[in-house]
This record gives structure tokens, C-alpha cells and sequence, in this order.
């Protein structure tokens, strides 16, 4: 039965060929080859790169998983979350067409049983990328079940042995339960349940907000539920430029999602088909009725059944496998990579862990993790796109910045395509063009970023961005402005003054 195989309700006909594909019931597991150059337990985006990896440079490869090929990204997160994200962008489009002057009988009506279909049906349809069939037929030795180490250089799965030359923990992160009392009796979902509704709840309470609780909290809230962000902080997205936060709460709020901030939730309590929520605020109570509350509380490394202690690999319940800058554990016969030992926990980060863990594990490799630039974005309306340093990163370190800023209201594009809520804001170490970090706030941050994490990669200055021609009109040329912030400052009064003698020598 479907669920045996996670939480992939409904069991429809695209769950149906979900399953069929990342892990078929019918699935029966190989005789072990002897001794593989890498065993990989876990195959979400990490495990599945690293094996797929490994296995085209001539390796003998076996890539164990317990639950569904794909993991978190495939299943409950990234491709999930951006189908549902999407439908809620469009009717939020919809609504606000008149500004286009585009008039409407009447205000859209969401089809959220509609919506979530769609979702399905477009996760089935990506799902042969991550199948099963699809690591066998390149060669790998594909072992469905739990897996986890019996002594230095054996793992047993579904009961058989079997032996490696080196080893990946790639076995992802779960989902925290928090701490309210009553919350656990009362029920409550996570992003690895919230996929599988088919019915609007009319009111729903997100708890956190973080990336995750951020994302859903507006998406919901666009697809017709009254949403209730409770966080307990100051504002949204704590972790990000506050600048940036500040433009995503304001949207929130003009979206009709109730912020509570400052908050702490002390009790949970479930009557009849309500859930209320005893929330403390400002030295205040109250208590809100909910359909259902959704968790964003952050996620906890798998690692407790692999039984590391048995291969002496050290780990930390809430840090995870605890691995060196080349990403290889107290064991040196043993890496990891992915969400289950990494403090960037995005399937891009993993994809790119995963590249460098094959060749420090199978040609003892000095690609250090460190040495990576890695972006992210919170896919929000607008979204808010990072890479590198914050500012108080640069003071922490003592590192000496210099801050470019342009706001999307003096972009040509952006004021034209009604998106000019937002901005670009570079930093650079002082006195130099040398890009610490960016933040971008737009409605397509994350594919605008990617300029800057080239820039950093390459160690391009931001001097050399402002002589890129950028085509007009497009929201990228705010890349392109505020580099022209940073050349107007090179232009001293005596350089000035030399042009201004220039100019008049050349009349």
C-alpha cells in the first residue's frame, strides 16, 4: 500500500505513478557484487548526484534508500511547493488585472482540489528524473530499505551485507515537531504532509516564519484561506537583510495574512473539528481557531538509525554528521553531504556538495565545501535571492564594506511591468570592487542573482558588471545601476576636475 512508502495521499492515479517510480512495490533488491568503490545511503538530491557521479567515472556504485527516491525536493519540497506557489502567483496576477486594464466580471475562483491536482500531476510527470529504473540502467546497484553500518567497512540492508571502500551519508533532513504543549494530540501538518490536501481548510495557522512558513503562508493565503503567521520574532525572515523582509511584510500585510509577531504559542487545544491556539503577545493572551496549523519550525538531520557509532562517525541530533571542509567524517573511509551535515540545506548546495564529495572520496580529492559559492532564494512575492556575505557578516569579520543599493521604482522594466517593489543591494569590500555579497528583492530574484554568483566565482568585480551590456528594458539592468552607484564613486573631485579641463580643451 502507498502508505508504506511515505505520506503520498491521495493515491491517485499520478501518486499511483509517483510511487511506481521512486519506489516501486514491486521492487526486489540485487545480490550485493562483492565490494563497491562507494556505498551511498540516502537518495535525495545528494545521495542521487554522488552515485550517478561516481557510477559514470567507472566506479562500482550502490545507492540504498529507505522511502522515496528524490527525497525532500522531488516529494515534499522544491517541486511541490514552487506548483502550488505558481497557481497562487496567477490568481494573485488575476486579481489585480484592472491595473492592467484588464477588466474582469468577476473575482477569480480558486479551484484548490484543482490546484493541488496540478501539483500532483506535474510532480509524476518529473518524477522518471529520480525513478529507480533510471539508476539501475546506469549501472548502480539500487537497494530499497533501511540501511545502516555494522563495523568498518559493512552495511547491512533488507537484510543482506554489503561491503564498501568508502562510504556517503546522504540521508537528508526531517521535518521538527515543536515543542507547544497539546499540539502533538491536537495534530498538525509539516511540508511533508500539507502536499497531500485536497481540501481547502478556511482558516489556517503557520507557525514560523521562516523561508518554509513564509512561502506557504502567502501562497495559502492567494489560494483563499485566511492565514495566521505566527512568529516569534520581530519580523519575518529574521535571518535575511532586514530591508529585504521589511518589503516582504509589508506584501503580506496588504494580502490580508495576519502577522503575529513577538509570539508565543502555550497551549494547543483541539475541540470538536477546531484547533485553537492559546498565543501569548506583548504580555497578552489569545486564542485563535484554526482548520489547521502548519509547522515551519526548521528541520533535524537523519542520522540517529544509522548506527554510526558502529564506524566511530561523530554526529550532532540537531547538526548532524559532523564532517571536515572536504566533507569527510571522523571515519576517513566515510563522507557526507546534503541536508543530513550541511548548514545550507538547498538542493542546490547538496547537488553541488555531491560533486566535490565524489572526488575527495574516490580520488582523496582536496575540494574544500568552503571554497563554494552558493546562492538561495525564498520564493515569496516578491522573492528575496542571497549570495554571500550579509552586512553584518562583513563586521562580524571585521571586513570594511562599502553598500550599493537601486530600487526597482527607478527601473524602467520593473515600473512597467507593475513589479517595482524591490531592490538590489551589493556590497563590496571598501575601496575595491571586490563583490562580498547581494541581496536581490524582486519578483524574479532568483534567476537575477545568478549574474552576481558568477561575478563571485569568477572573482569579477563589480566594475566589470557595469560594463556588461545588459539588454533594455529588462529588471536586470538594476544589476547593471547600481554598479554604476559604485563607478560614480570613483569619480574624486580632482578626477573631476581633470575631466571638467578635458572637456573644455576639447570645445
Amino acid at each position: 500500500m502507498a502508505e508504506d512508502y511515505g505520506k503520498v495521499y491521495p493515491f491517485d492515479k499520478y501518486n499511483q505513478k509517483l510511487v511506481a517510480n521512486v519506489h516501486p512495490t514491486d521492487w526486489k533488491n540485487p545480490e550485493p557484487q562483492g565490494r563497491y568503490n562507494l556505498i551511498v545511503l540516502g537518495a535525495g538530491t545528494a545521495g542521487l548526484v554522488t552515485a550517478i557521479g561516481a557510477a559514470a567515472l567507472g566506479a562500482k556504485v550502490a545507492l540504498l534508500e529507505r522511502h522515496l527516491f528524490g527525497g525532500d525536493c522531488l516529494n515534499v519540497g522544491c517541486v511541490p511547493s514552487k506548483a502550488i506557489i505558481r497557481s497562487g502567483r496567477m490568481a494573485a496576477d488575476i486579481r489585480h488585472a484592472k491595473y492592467f486594464g484588464i477588466n474582469l466580471a468577476s473575482e477569480p475562483e480558486v479551484d484548490f482540489a484543482g490546484v493541488m491536482e496540478r501539483m500532483r500531476s506535474l510532480r509524476a510527470r518529473i518524477s522518471p528524473n529520480d525513478a529507480v529504473a533510471r539508476y539501475r540502467n546506469l549501472g548502480i546497484d539500487v537497494f530499497l530499505g533501511e540501511g545502516h553500518f555494522m563495523g568498518r567497512d559493512m552495511i547491512e540492508v533488507a537484510g543482506k551485507h554489503l561491503q564498501f571502500k568508502r562510504a556517503v551519508i546522504a540521508t537528508g533532513a526531517r521535518a521538527i515537531s515543536p515543542n507547544i504543549p497539546g499540539i502533538a494530540e491536537a495534530g498538525f501538518l509539516t511540508n511533508e504532509t500539507i502536499f497531500s490536501l485536497t481540501n481547502r481548510p478556511q482558516r489556517l495557522a503557520i507557525i514560523r516564519g521562516g523561508p518554509i512558513g513564509c512561502e506557504l503562508a502567502q501562497t495559502f493565503c492567494r489560494l483563499g484561506c485566511q492565514v495566521i503567521l505566527l512568529h516569534n520574532k520581530s519580523h519575518i525572515l529574521d535571518r535575511e537583510d532586514a530591508a529585504a523582509a521589511e518589503i516582504v511584510q509589508q506584501v503580506f500585510e496588504q494580502e490580508g495574512i495576519r502577522l503575529v509577531l513577538n509570539s508565543k504559542i502555550k497551549l494547543v487545544k483541539k475541540r470538536g473539528e477546531k484547533k485553537y491556539l492559546l498565543v501569548e503577545q506583548d504580555h497578552k493572551t489569545e486564542e485563535l481557531m484554526v482548520d489547521e496549523i502548519l509547522v515551519g519550525a526548521g528541520r533535524a538531520p537523519n542520522v540517529k538509525e544509522l548506527k554510526l557509532e558502529a564506524v566511530k562517525v561523530k554526529y550532532d541530533p540537531f547538526r548532524g554528521v559532523i564532517v571536515n571542509d572536504y566533507l569527510q567524517t571522523t571515519n576517513p573511509m566515510i563522507y557526507a553531504a546534503g541536508d543530513c551535515c550541511m548548514a545550507y540545506k538547498f538542493t542546490h548546495a547538496a547537488s553541488a556538495a555531491a560533486k566535490l564529495v565524489v572526488q575527495n572520496a574516490l580520488f582523496r580529492g582536496k575540494k574544500r565545501l568552503s571554497a563554494l559559492t552558493i546562492p538561495w532564494c525564498t520564493y515569496t512575492d516578491p522573492e528575496i535571492a542571497h549570495v554571500g556575505m550579509y552586512a553584518a557578516d562583513a563586521r562580524h569579520k571585521g571586513i570594511p564594506m562599502n553598500t550599493f543599493v537601486r530600487e526597482l521604482k527607478d527601473v524602467d522594466r520593473a515600473v512597467l511591468d507593475g513589479e517595482d517593489l524591490g531592490l538590489v543591494k551589493i556590497h563590496t569590500k571598501k575601496g575595491t570592487d571586490q563583490i562580498l555579497g547581494a541581496t536581490i528583492v524582486a519578483r524574479h530574484a532568483g534567476d537575477m542573482i545568478s549574474e552576481i554568483s558568477v561575478a563571485m566565482a569568477g572573482k569579477i568585480g563589480l566594475a566589470a558588471l557595469y560594463n556588461v551590456i545588459h539588454p533594455y528594458p529588462t529588471q536586470a539592468e538594476a544589476i547593471k545601476q547600481t554598479a554604476g552607484a559604485y563607478m560614480r564613486t570613483r569619480l574624486t573631485p580632482l578626477v573631476k576636475a581633470l575631466f571638467q579641463k578635458w572637456l573644455t580643451w576639447t570645445r
